[in-house]
């Protein structure tokens, strides 16, 4: 059947739109046709009629379309008009398109004929020779036209529109964007300037069912030249000899662990494709053994208990060749410029969590279960009272509440330790795979903007890098009092009978963890002592640590960990820099027209907190103005700025990081009124959540 409103038959939605027949009525439309007519309004739901406008506003658009003559076809029945001021062209959608007409999908879908249609204008045309379309690679003109468009954030982008318009029914409004800089605000309103339709959905890769299914596939084969299995090649028994191993660079060839004399899982593997190519690469090196201060004097047991270092970083699983690649300083990159990266992935459709900041953990454990929650959408917080009867809500900051949450978890019973910690063993944390989340939170909280943790052990966060067969553990990851005294008791032993008495002693509990070894020498006291840690730190709690790096796998954080570990050692090793005056003071910026006065009191006030001449701390001024007690690696969105108000009292907005202070007649009336309401407003919020952290 043909549309009503252009007469044709064609069913093409790259052109045209969709093509809908409503049987009931014996109405067929192109989506376009119906969206751009000028006399019709879409007056009912979605649901309702086709697209939302009603049957019987589509009769009375066609009815008055009828008596229009198209100025291309010269046929009736031309619904869309120029809205140029005295233009009286009226066209058919399709005929508009073969003149070149331009038409708006936004605001109130506007129409504009070939004369008076929206240009792109450039002040100059530095290109004397063509340019590729950065979407097909054909070389075109770069010489804006109704067929040849150009990016407003990237000059030397230029695009066919066939290609654009193809791209933005693909993408969705969601992926849309610059194929140069990923921008999608300026592009996206300037493309829609110049006629590109970006439908408001998600893209299409997004919602094909069992999209690249394939790529989950695991190679599951025995690749080695000489296969010793009887089951032959393709049997994989997993937790036994027999269990298949992938090279951990390529991916796309195996063994059996028997088949190449491997000890267990975790020993790293290679095919020889991958080892020819990192072994005579002329930039490999050894990796040099780490010298310590006065190593003269340095025992090994002293390397076991006091730092902690890879043993071979050339071995990292599965980021062999990107060490290479990244051994010069050039590749150093900075934390914040590759967390920015990451938050590429963030789409513009938001997820709300309703967060109980009472009870901070199950709701945020909640939130991300739910099965609707995706990771890439941007997050939107909205805090809820347990028990209210009215469900009432009110919004809340996104980065508080995951600077709350990174503090619960800090604080939890999935890691041990002091300030350096390390994951501990918890069987009921493992049964509910609570360290997959806990791994999960830390990669969202990461690229949503979120804190610095800062608190992981310098042997964890190798674990995670180099992997936990290449990470040699210290005494001071040891957290439990009783195995660190036996330890400390090994390396104390002066002599063989010594140390084989501590031993006896201690018979049951290595005996236990598998640590029992034949005594001969009294430097055979180093290996025992490496042994109990690698199995305390390491072996003991293997598979928390699994199921957190599977977590941190999420928004692929853990990658970006692994590629370049000195950046983000930075944040997940170190509390971040105290804060100061300066940095403060840098930090906000004033919008409005500034109180002079008020504004020279809030230096002063700066200064004088940092002096330790106020109550408040530098960290108590930022928690009451955007909810993080220090400034996210990825910086704060929006920027923290500053507002003078005729108020009594500051007040903090920390969902736009607002922070606005009083204007008072004298300094010392500003800074009481200050510290009053900060030191006040913070204590209260302390007091709301203390029974649930204690707890």
């Amino acid at each position: 059947p043909a549309c009503v409103f252009c007469r044709k038959n064609d069913d093409c939605p790259n052109k045209y739109g969709e093509k809908k027949t409503k049987e009931k009525w014996n109405l067929t439309v192109h989506y376009y046709c119906l969206l751009m007519s000028s006399g019709i309004w879409q007056r009912g739901k979605e649901e309702e009629g086709v697209y939302g406008f009603l049957i019987e506003d589509i009769r009375k658009e066609v009815n008055r379309a009828s008596k229009l003559k198209c100025c291309v076809c010269k046929k009736n029945g031309a619904s869309i008009g120029c809205v140029a001021p005295r233009c009286k062209r009226s066209y058919h959608f399709p005929c508009g398109l073969q003149r070149e007409c331009i038409f708006q999908f936004t605001g109130n879908f506007a129409s504009f004929c070939w004369n008076h249609r929206p240009v792109q204008i450039i002040t100059s045309n530095n290109y004397r020779e063509s340019l590729p379309c950065t979407i097909c690679l054909e070389f075109i003109e770069p010489i804006p036209s109704y067929n040849i468009l150009r990016s407003p954030c990237c000059k030397n982008a230029w695009f066919h529109r066939d290609c654009l318009q193809v791209q933005a029914i693909n993408a969705g409004v969601f992926f849309f964007r610059c194929t140069i800089c990923s921008n999608s605000d300026i592009f996206q309103k300037e493309m829609l300037r110049m006629g590109i339709h970006i439908p408001e959905k998600d893209a299409s890769w997004e919602l094909e069912e069992n999209a690249y299914q394939e790529l989950l596939q695991h190679h599951e084969r025995c690749d080695v030249r000489r296969c010793r299995c009887k089951e032959g090649r393709d049997y994989n028994a997993p937790d036994s000899k027999w269990e298949i191993k992938r090279c951990q660079c390529c991916g796309s060839s195996g063994t059996h662990l028997a088949c190449s004399s491997l000890r267990s899982w975790e020993q790293n593997w290679e095919c020889l494709e991958c080892r020819g190519i990192i072994y005579n690469s002329g930039e490999f090196q050894k990796a040099k053994k780490h010298v310590l201060p006065n190593s003269n004097n340095v025992g090994i047991t002293d390397c076991l208990l006091e730092e902690s270092s890879p043993k071979l970083p050339r071995q990292s699983p599965g980021s062999q060749s990107k060490d290479l690649l990244r051994q010069g300083s050039k590749f150093r990159r900075n934390v914040s410029t590759l967390l920015i990266e990451l938050g590429f992935q963030i789409k513009k459709k938001t997820k709300r969590l309703y967060i109980n900041k009472a009870n901070i953990w199950t709701s945020a454990l909640d939130a991300f279960r739910n099965r609707n929650f995706n990771p890439s959408y941007a997050i939107e917080v909205a805090y809820v009272i347990e028990n209210d009867n009215f469900g009432s809500e009110h919004p809340g900051s996104k980065q508080e509440f995951l600077s709350l949450l990174m503090q619960h978890l800090e604080n939890s019973s999935l890691f041990e330790g002091s300030l350096s910690k390390n994951l501990s063993l918890n069987s009921q944390a493992l049964k509910e795979n609570l360290y997959y989340e806990a791994g999960k939170m830390l990669a969202i909280s990461l690229v949503h903007g979120g804190p610095s943790p800062g608190f992981f052990s310098k042997t964890l966060f190798n674990c995670l890098v180099y992997g936990p067969e290449n990470t040699q553990p210290i005494l001071d990851d040891v957290s439990d009092f009783d195995v660190a005294q036996i330890i400390i008791r090994i390396n104390t032993a002066t002599t063989i009978a010594d140390l084989k008495s501590v031993i006896n002693e201690c018979y049951n509990y290595l005996e236990l963890i598998g640590c029992l070894r034949l005594i001969t020498t009294l430097s055979d006291k180093y290996m025992l002592i490496k042994d109990i840690l690698v199995y305390h730190v390491i072996q003991r709690v293997q598979a928390p640590f699994e199921s957190f790096k599977q977590g941190l796998k999420t928004l692929g954080v853990l990658e970006k960990i692994q590629a370049y570990p000195e950046a983000f050692c930075s944040i997940l090793c170190h509390k971040p820099e105290s804060l100061s005056a300066k940095i403060l003071s840098d930090l906000f910026a004033v919008h409005t027209l500034p109180d002079v006065k008020a504004l020279g009191f809030w230096n002063s006030y700066l200064q004088a907190v940092e002096d330790g001449k106020s109550t408040t701390t530098m960290e108590d001024i930022l928690i009451f103005a955007t909810g993080c007690s220090s400034i996210p690696p990825a910086g704060f969105k929006p920027t923290p700025s500053i507002e003078c108000l005729h108020v009594d009292f500051p007040v903090g907005n920390k969902c736009n990081n607002c922070l606005a202070i009083p204007v008072t007649n004298t300094y010392k009336e500003f800074q009481e009124n200050m510290d009053f309401t900060i030191r006040n407003t913070l204590k209260l919020e302390k007091e709301e959540s203390s029974h649930y952290i204690g707890h």
